[in-house]
């Protein structure tokens, strides 16, 4: 089963549970947020879903799909949790130091991502900054955690970020990842006692160029050098989060220099027994806003 959020008939924003039979059923006692799931223990929330798996009544075929957040959740992320990006990030820095001592210190890099206003969903359009001339998207198993520090669910995220302006200076890090349009999740969330071993999903990275590939990789979680649990304990060590969190566990899958996100171009995510994430690219707050109708930012 996975956990949707979506557009119904009325245009209300709804959540509902994919089947495994394919049939969409909505939450009828959740109201219409998703963040209301993560005040749930996980117990809670599987007696839940068992629910509205038996009881629930069916809804269109294949609603439009949104992005899976919505209240007051926050996306965050941890860097440096793989060789290559370690690799990466010192290719890229003027100080490149820093990063292979983040990558076997004892206290993982974590970073805020994004609120649900800078997130797009499943075939929606993500954004690289206009004044960044070097930038890639960083794919991501994304852990869905409730209020409580439990790991709940899992997704898909983009994490695209400016190699140029994070290379310049590490401390332009929220300028390089914390804008418009520059995070991607879904397409759905599977719940976490679905996933019999999160650090052995394949992911895979594709970019198409006017209908061609032009990028392509494949990665394992397999090569996390940390575990699920450590970078939650941090991440809560010291916060809380009412409505949940996302955190965007690290990648390992970033194209080699001097490969660089292009207008139009086509990034496509795929993680096992998570789906698919595909995502257009356009430059700029003002083509995200045109792309969306004038809905984001």
């Amino acid at each position: 089963m996975q956990i949707i959020r979506y557009r119904a008939a009325d245009g209300r924003e709804r959540v509902g549970l994919l089947t495994d039979e394919g049939t969409v059923r909505a939450f009828p006692d959740v109201g219409q947020r998703l963040s209301d799931l993560w005040t749930l223990r996980t117990t809670e929330l599987r007696a839940l879903l068992s629910a509205v798996a038996a009881r629930a009544e069916p809804v269109e075929a294949r609603p439009p799909w949104l992005a899976p957040i919505d209240g007051e959740s926050e996306v965050w992320a941890a860097g440096v949790t793989y060789k290559r990006s370690e690799e990466a990030r010192r290719e890229e820095s003027v100080t490149p130091d820093i990063y292979a001592r983040v990558y076997t210190a004892v206290r993982p890099e974590l970073f805020f991502k994004a609120n649900p206003r800078r997130v797009v969903g499943p075939e929606a359009a993500i954004a690289v900054r206009a004044d960044s001339e070097w930038d890639v998207p960083e794919p991501e198993l994304t852990l869905v955690i409730n209020a409580h520090g439990e790991i709940v669910g899992y997704t898909i995220g983009n994490d695209v970020s400016s190699r140029s302006i994070e290379g310049e200076n590490p401390l332009y890090l929220p300028q390089a990842k914390v804008y418009a349009g520059s995070c991607a999740l879904g397409p759905a969330i599977v719940p976490a006692w679905e996933i019999p071993d999160p650090y052995s999903l394949s992911i895979e990275l594709t970019i198409e160029r006017n209908g061609q590939l032009c990028w392509q990789g494949r990665s394992s979680t397999a090569d996390l050098r940390r575990r699920l649990e450590e970078l939650v304990a941090y991440l809560f060590r010291e916060d809380e989060f009412p409505a949940g969190v996302f955190l965007c566990s690290g990648t390992a899958l970033v194209p080699e220099r001097p490969f660089s996100l292009q207008a139009g171009d086509v990034v496509s995510i795929a993680i096992t027994g998570l789906g698919r994430l595909r995502n257009r690219v356009v430059r700029g707050k003002l083509a995200l806003k045109a792309a969306s109708g004038g809905q984001c930012c």
